[in-house]
């Protein structure tokens, strides 16, 4: 049951724009943050150990959702995009300082015997990824600001992905075929 419940609520957070959208046109601001903050809640409680790279993101976002049900205000459920990103910026760039880099981690997990040769690549990648994660940042807090609930729902709920997947899909196919030979 566990299990289930940390997939719904997985799916839930990469729904969320689309969930704000709905919410927004259907229910009040405050009940649309409560539910949402809820969903956090138990994201958290579900997670405990499994959940300490996205503590600050799911601990920030219960934040968000807790003073704009309190607030009845809409703005702030516009910015959890914005933290993801600056999340997930800080993350792939403190492992740059730190090492390995985030890249790096993650390709051991299928293949833990690298290459030296490897690191320079995955360092690149890894700052190809903070690139992105700025990007997104700088335009989820654009959208927020400045644009209507159904750009940054088109932006934050859909373009984005694209990119995070065009990225991830470039960087595997070139891995895949021509660093292979």
């Amino acid at each position: 049951m566990v299990f289930v419940l940390q997939i719904i609520t997985g799916l839930m957070l990469l729904a969320y724009p689309l969930a704000v959208y709905l919410g927004l046109n259907y229910l009040p601001v405050g009940t649309v943050a409560a539910i949402i903050c809820g969903m956090l809640v138990l994201r958290l409680c579900l997670q405990r150990k499994q959940l300490r790279i996205m503590l600050l993101p799911v601990v920030a976002g219960i934040g968000l959702t807790a003073v704009s049900s309190v607030s009845q205000s809409d703005t702030l459920l516009l910015f959890y995009p914005v933290i993801i990103n600056l999340t997930m910026l800080m993350l792939f760039s403190y492992s740059l300082i730190s090492g390995p880099s985030m890249i790096e981690r993650l390709a051991r997990l299928k293949e833990p015997n690298l290459p030296d040769e490897a690191k320079s690549y995955l360092n690149k990648v890894t700052l190809i990824w903070c690139g992105l994660f700025s990007f997104n940042a700088l335009a989820a807090t654009y959208t927020a600001l400045y644009t209507s609930i159904e750009v940054w729902t088109l932006y934050n709920g859909l373009i984005s992905y694209i990119l995070i997947g065009c990225l991830f899909a470039s960087e595997f196919l070139y891995r895949t075929f021509w660093l292979k030979k």
